[in-house]
């Protein structure tokens, strides 16, 4: 008679609804090579809405919290893995949100093992997709920019978890800007857009973004010299890259500081240079990503001279390019979120007390 082939990794399962009592019985045996075997079987079960569901319901997250601080450190990442699998479904983001695992889980960031704190920030990234998420990890921002002020210092971090950082960073800040603009984060974000990846670079420029829609974040891209960087990365080959950048810019020449910066550093040839790529060109661009990365872009630039459009230097040489900006207000085939930001544009750089 054959036998079956039983997987040494992972614990036997029950069958039907017995399977995740069974092995979250199993999770309090005092083997580490069991409770290891167990988490493995319950991360292929969490693949499942129906045992996800059953585990949220049955009470059973609360039971996780011990081996937070179980001392072999492959226990500890495997559960974080458990809950980013849970965390991929709502109902997984809303049950830990509700749960008292939120402060022990945070502390994982200082782990000594990197899979459990790259396993811990992809958790926290996760719950920033509700905007629940994002509110309950406001408290967190100051502990997340001490981790960068520690990678800036130390670069042992791998890609992954800075730019999971920097992603969590964002959606917190575009909540609430005045936590990590407190932690000084402005100037340790500045540092991150001149960074070899561009994955960070993208994130970095992101969360400045989120910063700069508050005036206190305006002043400090200003004061930290950070518009030349910026404008540099306007020529970036990331488009995404590039549209953050021009996020940041466009914020901050509502500024007379920011505004001025800009002209000094002759940025508006640059920006009409961006929206005025042809539609063959962004045709060009098959992935919905990039076409709503160079929608993000045009539309930002476009914006941003409107408000450089309001000093009088930059009124003149916008004067001067007016056919570019008409031909995009009055396009029949334009987009109309760009046709409408070109129009406003034309309306101010025309406009006559």
């Amino acid at each position: 008679m054959a036998g079956y082939l039983i997987d040494p990794s992972r614990a036997p399962v029950a069958f039907g609804r017995q399977a995740v009592p069974q092995l979250f019985e199993e999770l309090q045996q005092p083997e580490a090579d069991g409770r290891l075997r167990a988490l493995a079987s319950l991360c292929d079960l969490m693949h499942d809405p129906e045992r996800l569901y059953q585990t949220v319901n049955g009470g059973f997250l609360e039971q996780l919290k011990v081996l937070f601080e179980d001392e072999h450190s492959s226990v500890r990442a495997k559960t974080c893995e458990l809950l980013y699998l849970m965390t991929a479904h709502s109902i997984g983001r809303q049950a830990l949100l509700s749960s008292s695992l939120l402060p022990p889980l945070s502390q994982l960031m200082d782990d000594s093992s990197s899979s459990c704190r790259r396993n811990v920030h992809r958790v926290l990234n996760r719950l920033t997709l509700l905007p629940a998420g994002a509110e309950a990890l406001l408290t967190l921002v100051p502990k997340l920019m001490l981790k960068l002020r520690e990678e800036e210092d130390e670069e042992e971090e791998e890609e992954e978890v800075q730019v999971l950082l920097l992603s969590t960073l964002s959606s917190c800040s575009r909540l609430d800007a005045l936590p990590a603009l407190a932690s000084d984060g402005v100037s340790l974000l500045g540092h991150r857009l001149s960074h070899r990846s561009s994955n960070i670079r993208r994130e970095a420029a992101a969360v400045i973004m989120a910063l700069s829609v508050c005036e206190d974040g305006k002043l400090q891209v200003c004061e930290e010299s950070l518009l030349p960087v910026l404008v540099d990365l306007l020529h970036d080959e990331d488009i995404e890259v590039q549209a953050n950048a021009a996020g940041v810019i466009m914020y901050t020449v509502i500024i007379t500081t920011g505004k001025q910066q800009c002209l000094d550093l002759d940025i508006i040839p640059v920006l009409l240079k961006l929206v005025s790529k042809n539609k063959d060109e962004e045709e060009e661009e098959k992935e919905r990503k990039s076409r709503k990365s160079r929608k993000a872009l045009v539309m930002y630039s476009l914006r941003a001279l409107t408000a450089l459009a309001e000093a009088p230097d930059g009124r003149r040489l916008l004067l001067e390019q007016l056919p570019l900006l008409l031909r995009r207000s009055e396009a029949a085939e334009e987009d109309q979120d760009i046709r409408r930001d070109a129009q406003t544009a034309v309306r101010v750089i025309t406009w006559t007390p």
